[in-house]
């Protein structure tokens, strides 16, 4: 026999079957799966390469569509928590605060990672033959495999405690 009251709990706390969570989960899995496919594409092929001219312009384009595309993620991120049925025990000063920290915390992460792999260390330059010198070992890297995934799912878990 199987026990469902955890998933009866969590049903009465989330509305799978609003469009806003429906597009938001549908975002958040779209875009990793792009990003990674267009990623090996080019490592096979170096077709943005040539339609682009040069790896380095084929990378900038593809980081400025990822970024277009994490700012429809967040919009639907955002859309859909609005809409959700909120946690009574959420609604204090202390949650607020406590998903204030963490957010701080995720996006120190996102950006000292962005700042230590530079634009094309972080949108996959490696796919395009761009190369860094070394690996980066300093912060947030000294601290975390990760950061910038950490990072992210810390900016996320904070807001949706804010």
């Amino acid at each position: 026999q199987v026990d469902v009251t955890a998933m009866a709990q969590f049903f009465g706390y989330v509305d799978v079957t609003d469009s806003g969570f429906i597009a938001a989960v549908l975002s958040i899995a779209f875009n990793p799966l792009f990003w990674n496919v267009v990623a090996r594409w080019e490592h096979k092929t170096r077709a943005l390469s040539r339609v682009f001219g040069s790896p380095h312009a084929a990378c900038y384009c593809l980081g400025a569509v990822i970024l277009m595309l994490n700012c429809v993620r967040s919009h639907c991120f955002t859309e859909a928590m609005k809409s959700q049925p909120k946690l009574e025990g959420l609604d204090c000063h202390w949650a607020y605060y406590s998903g204030l920290a963490v957010l701080a915390v995720g996006i120190l992460f996102v950006i000292s990672s962005f700042l230590a792999l530079g634009f094309t260390g972080t949108f996959l330059g490696d796919y395009f033959g761009i190369l860094m010198e070394a690996k980066v070992t300093s912060f947030p890297f000294n601290i975390l495999d990760n950061p910038m995934y950490w990072g992210s799912t810390a900016v996320y878990l904070g807001w949706s405690l804010m």
